[in-house]
């Protein structure tokens, strides 16, 4: 019984935690405001802001509008980033040939951050809508294939020895074996990728963009308008959990085997 209780105690704990966090959050955010108000507006001043922003489209597009023109760019680019980075990934993990020859590369490029690319992006295809989904594709592809290859990679060989006793090619060891063994570190650059194509193309947005919550940022900041920057930060944050805890759930049923 008391065990059943303690148990019962801690998930009320679990679940008071969070609000206590945010109800922190909340208590600073107002106090440092109204000491403040030039540096940062009060909760209800950003509320206030937020209703404006569907009342008086700002650029002719609504908040609503900015946030899906943001989306759209990552979408477009991890839906190809996902189709080529999880096939590179896995040739690379898998035939050592392949990771002799592109794994090298890949360490080079990955210490460097997708934005640092915006410059070079930019000279070469100018600030349209092309060079912003390309932008977040580099910030994507390449956090997906090293995740992608060293799951492969750190498959247990006695699991492939186990195949081949039973017969299996190649081909069917990495189909039926290795690949869903590696889905854990598949998903993680999935996870990855995504927050880093968000983090992309909110920065691309801020560098010559008439739509998206980049832009909005950079509105506001250039007005003067901290309403507004702190309503697309906002909005920024709840859109990037969301896609988070879209992921989880897919990732829970891809692979139960790991939420056991």
């Amino acid at each position: 019984m008391k065990s059943k209780n303690k148990m019962t105690g801690k998930k009320i704990l679990y679940y008071i935690l969070p609000i206590l966090a945010i109800l922190l959050v909340l208590t600073v955010w107002i106090i440092f405001s109204i000491n403040n108000p030039r540096l940062m507006p009060t909760p209800l001043g950003v509320w206030e802001r937020l209703i404006r922003t569907f009342e008086r489209p700002i650029a002719q597009t609504t908040l609503l509008g900015h946030s899906w023109a943001s989306l759209r760019r990552v979408l477009s680019a991890l839906l190809v980033a996902w189709s080529f980075g999880i096939a590179f990934g896995i040739l690379i993990g898998w035939s050592k040939k392949s990771r002799a020859f592109f794994g090298s590369i890949f360490e080079i490029i990955r210490p460097i951050p997708p934005i640092a690319w915006i410059p070079i992006v930019i000279m070469w295809f100018g600030i349209g809508e092309f060079p912003k989904v390309l932008l977040v594709f580099i910030g994507t592809f390449v956090p997906l294939v090293i995740n992608t290859s060293a799951g492969i990679a750190m498959v247990d060989p006695i699991n492939m020895d186990v195949g081949k006793i039973f017969g299996g090619n190649n081909r069917q060891i990495l189909k039926e074996i290795v690949v869903p063994t590696a889905l854990p570190s598949i998903f993680a650059g999935i996870k990855t990728s995504v927050s880093s194509g968000w983090t992309t193309v909110l920065a691309a947005e801020m560098l010559g963009a008439q739509e998206g919550l980049g832009a909005l940022v950079t509105r506001g900041w250039q007005g003067s308008d901290m309403a507004l920057v702190l309503v697309a930060v906002i909005i920024i944050a709840i859109v990037g959990s969301l896609l988070a805890v879209v992921l989880d759930r897919i990732e829970k049923v891809v692979t139960p085997w790991n939420n056991v």
